[in-house]
């Protein structure tokens, strides 16, 4: 059996940025094991598989893994997916598009360069103190934004929101592996375990993200559904409408930028992220 597949930088300004993300064509014969080891085997953040695709309604139905599991919702996979969909596959490459993942469908917009996905509405869960961080990262009192809180928030996929007093920390932030990990067995709700570190410098967002996967510490160059989460928590605590650039991968040399337009209006979140996918290469994988 042949699969063919793309390979895309998303959140990328130019090639070789962002986060990278391959894409399963013809893969509704594949078991959950079998998609599970080709995610191992690429060992991308993610990779997706296409199951269905309904060219007349504009909408198609996929499954996104990372090495170790799969995800509900993820933002950097739905918006190359959807890249790959609007202007690789589909003959009439819609501006509009509907892609259907585990906690529902995702309406999708093409505008120019930008793909832009609407997140589903936020819950905001627990919040934490400051004093567990300083167990478990590099980072003193001081470091932190003392106007705002610590907390989890998810939009399909939960993060840990962390605000950080400036860029500096966010550079020199370390952690320790083990540790991390315990913290995040112990106080997170979801199976999907994150933190999501950002800072406002001199007007420009910056965040960071780390997670631990196969015992190893991870950061990654573009969250996409960290950056939904991002958003909400600053639509409640900052602003209630927010249109900037999120800087992330800066630290580890994949620079991503990953778009936000938000507003928040009578309890309602009207949450959008964008990005740019550029394409790398095409083949064919053999199961």
């Amino acid at each position: 059996m042949k699969l063919p597949f793309y390979i895309v930088d998303v959140f990328a300004e130019k090639k070789y940025a962002g986060n990278q993300l391959a894409v399963f064509m013809n893969a509704s014969d594949l078991n959950t094991e079998k998609m599970q080891q080709i995610a191992r085997e690429i060992n991308f953040a993610e990779s997706t598989f296409i199951t269905s695709i309904e060219p007349e309604n504009n909408s198609a139905s996929i499954r996104i893994f990372t090495a170790e599991h799969e995800m509900q919702f993820a933002g950097h996979p739905i918006i190359g997916t959807s890249w790959v969909l609007m202007n690789k596959i589909v003959e009439s490459n819609p501006q509009n598009f509907k892609l259907s993942v585990p906690v529902g469908q995702i309406p999708i917009l093409q505008s120019g360069d930008l793909v832009w996905l609407q997140a589903a509405p936020p819950q905001f869960w627990d919040e934490f103190s400051k004093d567990d961080f300083l167990e478990f990262t590099n980072l003193n009192k001081s470091d932190f934004d003392d106007k705002l809180s610590i907390q989890e928030v998810t939009t399909g996929s939960a993060f840990v929101i962390v605000p950080l007093q400036n860029i500096k920390a966010l550079e020199d932030l370390k952690l320790d592996k083990d540790k991390t990990n315990q913290w995040l067995l112990a106080h997170c709700k979801t199976a999907h375990r994150a933190l999501y570190f950002y800072c406002f410098d001199k007007g420009e967002l910056y965040s960071r993200m780390f997670c631990v996967e196969n015992n190893q510490l991870i950061e990654d160059a573009a969250t996409g559904s960290a950056s939904t989460c991002l958003q909400a928590f600053l639509l409640k605590y900052h602003s209630p409408e927010i249109k900037v650039t999120n800087h992330q991968g800066d630290f580890i040399n994949r620079p991503s930028r990953i778009y936000f337009d938000g507003k928040l209006s009578n309890d309602n979140f009207d949450i959008k992220i964008g990005g740019k996918t550029q394409f790398i290469a095409t083949g064919e994988w053999e199961v």
